[in-house]
């Protein structure tokens, strides 16, 4: 019996100016408890895999358990496929543990995807992939790579996508027609995907200072990501890029240094490229952003949009209470519902994910 846990972290991205850019670890972590009977030859289960789970939206009926629908051991297939192998290995079961609030701009969709990859390069016995070339895979899934960067490799990260051929761009998810049957996908073809193009991104840690700490104000709603994408112009007024490259060019030297600069830190947290036009999905954002500041807020540092939202993100060195109760009472405010429940976690930056045997 082979017995092993993937733990993968919840990630923050867009951080300050850094959108499509820069993504921060996070301390709540999507675990894949995994056991593979490898002495068993047969299984009635589809593709040899039994989906079970536990966590955030387990009573929602939006969890899908069947292995060819479900992201995480999807992607899990489409790694396995390009490496020749059509199914999981018999007797294969994925209990998914997860805390990550769903559709709340803490990366769950790509701590799944993170997660799918590792699962089918364990289960496949793949371990001549690199994190590296990991990150190929991710790609070729999520092409956003600030989320994935941060949930695989972990810490604070930039991140970028180098320029990709015609035919590589044009192929923006997993390959469903080769991957899976109707109705997920199209018709399984039997056929080996092709490989990701080597180097589709890449990364780069930041040092992060210990006294700053990431509180997760999370509101109980939900902001569909491609809503988030709708709401963005198509083109932006140079004045509203250089502010952002400005403050962009500050903010991984500010947060790493130590003791941190409270006024430096927020005027590096400034955006102008994604949260003024998301305040119509999250009223209260700009109130906020506006509102706060160090001298006003002690141990405040700076506020952002956690991903596409509607997490709210402050950094901060003490008075988290204080703070996230600023935060909450703001959000109120400017809600229809003036009794909005919201949750508030002081987070600290992770380690990427990590694959834990006994």
């Amino acid at each position: 019996m082979d017995s092993f846990i993937i733990k993968t972290p919840s990630s923050s991205a867009n951080i300050g100016p850094g959108f499509d850019v820069i993504g921060l670890a996070l301390s709540i972590y999507l675990e894949l408890h995994v056991t593979v009977d490898r002495t068993k030859t047969s299984s009635n289960e589809p593709l040899n895999c039994k989906v079970t789970y536990e966590g955030q939206g387990e009573d929602s009926g939006d969890i899908d358990l069947d292995p060819q629908k479900n992201l995480i051991t999807r992607v899990a297939l489409y790694v396995l496929r390009c490496h020749g192998q059509r199914s999981f290995p018999v007797e294969t079961h994925v209990h998914i543990k997860n805390p990550i609030p769903l559709g709340r701009g803490l990366g769950s969709s790509g701590a799944a995807v993170v997660a799918g990859v590792v699962l089918g390069k364990e289960v496949g016995g793949l371990n001549h992939l690199t994190d590296e070339r990991l990150f190929d895979y991710c790609l070729m899934i999520e092409r956003h790579p600030d989320n994935v960067g941060a949930a695989l490799f972990g810490g604070f990260v930039g991140t970028y996508l180098k320029p990709l051929s015609p035919e590589d761009t044009a192929r923006t998810e997993i390959p469903l027609s080769e991957v899976l049957p109707a109705p997920a996908g199209g018709v399984d073809t039997g056929e080996t995907p092709p490989d990701p193009p080597h180097g589709i991104g890449h990364h780069i840690k930041f040092p992060w200072t210990k006294e700053i700490k990431a509180i997760a104000i999370i509101p109980d709603f939900v902001v569909p990501t491609h809503k988030a994408r709708e709401v963005l112009p198509e083109k932006y007024v140079r004045p509203d890029v250089v502010f952002n490259l400005q403050r962009i060019a500050l903010l991984p030297v500010a947060l790493g240094q130590s003791p941190p600069d409270p006024e430096l830190i927020h005027l590096a947290m400034q955006d102008k490229i994604h949260q003024p036009y998301r305040q119509l999905l999250i009223p209260g954002l700009n109130e906020i952003v506006d509102s706060m500041s160090p001298k006003k807020d002690p141990g405040f540092l700076g506020v952002c949009l956690s991903g596409a939202g509607p997490t709210i993100l402050a950094l901060a060195t003490h008075d988290f209470e204080t703070i996230s109760g600023k935060i909450i009472a703001k959000l109120r405010e400017f809600n229809d519902d003036k009794n909005l429940k919201c949750e508030w976690q002081v987070l600290e930056p992770a380690e990427g994910t990590k694959v834990i045997r006994a």
